[in-house]
């Protein structure tokens, strides 16, 4: 099974950049979108033309903001949306797909904000998701994917010391809340497989950051611990362009 993540930034706006030819490049079983910007409508009519998945989209109260979307060759038994939270389910950023032998989860974890104002209500988010992760994973094993917006150690951000507890995404704090819960049951599968490689998975559209690699990975595939002999790849599309993420990838056998 081949599983990509991409947050689009606007699935309506990557829709007209090639979208579904690179979609079907990549090939994926299982294709996760954050930060869909959109309806769920609006989603299923962006991404049409990929008639060979089944959509399932997940919008914010506010309208062209945050949003998550699962593309999906094969049926789920189940997909649920958000994660029981009324506080955290008002913004579209959790589905969760069941299948026969997992779960799969995409998530857009929010951003701290600027000037970190938002950074007490994302320690408590963390907390509610990694609740939420390891309730299904008390069931069965789980992968979850997203924008989790964390470089959770210094080789996942190419400026870690001018960005460290100033910048949203590299706070002690938030670093802590990717600690715990890799520390409770689950692997960085990238990591895992690429323990030296430095490659990212965001630049800012500031400076020709993409072009210098002047980024951040902030785009993850998280998988129970039980999974790991199953992991064959775990990778970063970092030529594909489109948005100022890239895709990241995870083949299971």
């Amino acid at each position: 099974m081949k599983y990509i993540s991409w947050n689009v930034n606007g699935v309506r706006a990557v829709a007209k950049k090639g979208f579904s030819d690179k979609v079907r490049a990549m090939n994926p079983d299982i294709l996760c979108l954050q930060e869909t910007k959109a309806t769920p409508e609006q989603t299923a009519e962006a991404v049409a033309d990929l008639g060979e998945y089944k959509v399932f989209g997940y919008g914010a109260e506010r309208k062209g903001y945050s949003g998550t979307a699962i593309l999906s060759k094969k049926e789920p038994l189940n997909v649920t949306y958000g994660i029981g939270v009324e506080e955290h389910d008002t913004e579209g950023r959790v589905i969760t797909a069941e299948f026969e032998e997992c779960y799969v989860v995409t998530t857009y974890v929010p951003n701290s904000g600027n000037g970190l104002k938002r950074l007490d209500y994302r320690e408590g988010w963390d907390v509610a998701m990694q609740d939420f992760l390891k309730s299904l994973d008390a069931k069965k094993p789980v992968i979850w994917c997203g924008d989790l917006n964390v470089a959770h150690q210094e080789i996942d951000i190419a400026r870690p010391k001018s960005n460290y507890n100033k910048t949203a995404g590299y706070t002690q704090k938030e670093i802590d809340g990717m600690t715990r819960l890799l520390e409770s049951g689950f692997i960085d599968t990238f990591r895992e497989m690429h323990p030296d490689e430095v490659k990212y998975s965001w630049w800012s559209y500031r400076g020709g950051a993409r072009e210098k690699n002047i980024g951040w990975r902030l785009d993850y595939f998280v998988i129970s611990e039980r999974l790991k002999d199953k992991v064959e790849e775990a990778f970063i599309l970092n030529e594909v362009e489109g948005s100022d993420h890239c895709p990241v990838g995870l083949v299971l056998a």
